[in-house]
């Protein structure tokens, strides 16, 4: 299978399925690509070039509808499989902008300007008494490519998913927010696919997510800690050391961390649709969760 992920820490199941064989005890062969931003990432599942993406649930709903930020060849029948994370959404900034009120006047890096977690951001934003009159979104691609721009001072502060943002608290930057904090529940990355393929491939997509789960059950015992570090070491090189003790910390808290049952959260896609709903355009009210889901794959499953 070609799985398509935003490079980073929190791609953690991946390495561990694929290096403790969890992935080849399903059946399955897994082949991953980074991608640059979520308009490659999702042209490239949309149009057949990828079978599985690991993506922000706003994406899977933005495509879905009409909002994506970018044309694609077929149509968008796509649906969320499985449910990661919260986020794990950080709003970062450089040294100098210690406040909201700072960053007045700023631009902002996002990843596309109306979709990904650009309406996150916005929300925090607004909650925090900021005006879209306030600042400047400026397209600055994934968040690895985000994370080098705000270290070089491009814009001013960015959404970092954790634990980028350690990384950067380490070199003087400031954490001015928490999305999950901010906004409560949220589904933030989620397995997606084409509805045409998995139908077709349901064996392979019920292993996939098979060996992922698996993959939470290591990690989260207490005895695979060494090891699990050492894996995302090694993955990660950038984040060797102490940002990987941190990682372990923040990934695999037992209340904010991986959902530990791999399951997609109803009420954080509701977040998702809420948000869409005010801020996408063309403007549609979406308030059916499990229109963008389908658990069946997920219920096969054993670990």
């Amino acid at each position: 299978m070609k799985v398509i992920v935003f490079p980073g820490g929190f791609n953690w199941p991946i390495f561990v399925a694929q290096d403790k064989g969890f992935f080849d005890e399903k059946g399955v062969s897994v082949e991953v690509t980074p991608t640059p931003d979520s308009k490659f990432q999702m042209k490239g599942l949309i149009d057949g070039e990828f079978d599985i993406a690991m993506t922000a649930m706003d994406n899977v709903v933005a495509y879905s509808e009409g909002q994506g930020a970018v044309e694609t060849e077929n149509e968008a029948d796509i649906f969320a499989f499985m449910g990661v994370d919260n986020g794990f959404l950080r709003l970062v900034s450089v040294p100098d902008v210690k406040t909201y009120d700072d960053i007045k006047g700023k631009q902002v890096g996002v990843d596309a300007l109306t979709t990904g977690y650009a309406f996150v951001l916005r929300k925090m934003l607004e909650l925090n008494g900021l005006s879209e009159d306030d600042f400047e979104f400026v397209e600055a691609g994934g968040v690895m490519s985000r994370f080098g721009s705000l270290m070089e001072k491009k814009f001013a502060a960015t959404l970092l998913v954790s634990p980028l943002e350690a990384a950067a608290e380490r070199q003087g930057f400031n954490l001015l927010g928490n999305g999950s904090e901010t906004l409560g529940a949220y589904q933030g990355v989620v397995g997606a696919a084409r509805r045409d393929w998995a139908s077709e491939n349901e064996d392979d997509l019920v292993g996939y997510i098979g060996g992922y789960r698996a993959a939470l059950d290591w990690l989260y015992d207490p005895a695979n800690k060494d090891e699990a570090i050492a894996i995302l070491e090694k993955h990660v090189p950038q984040m060797a050391g102490p940002v990987a003790q941190v990682s372990y910390k923040i990934l695999l808290d037992d209340q904010s961390g991986f959902f530990k049952d791999g399951a997609v959260s109803p009420e954080g896609v509701q977040k998702v649709l809420e948000l869409r709903s005010e801020y996408g355009q063309p403007q549609k009210d979406l308030t059916d969760p499990a229109k963008y889901t389908d658990t069946s794959y997920y219920e096969k499953t054993s670990k």
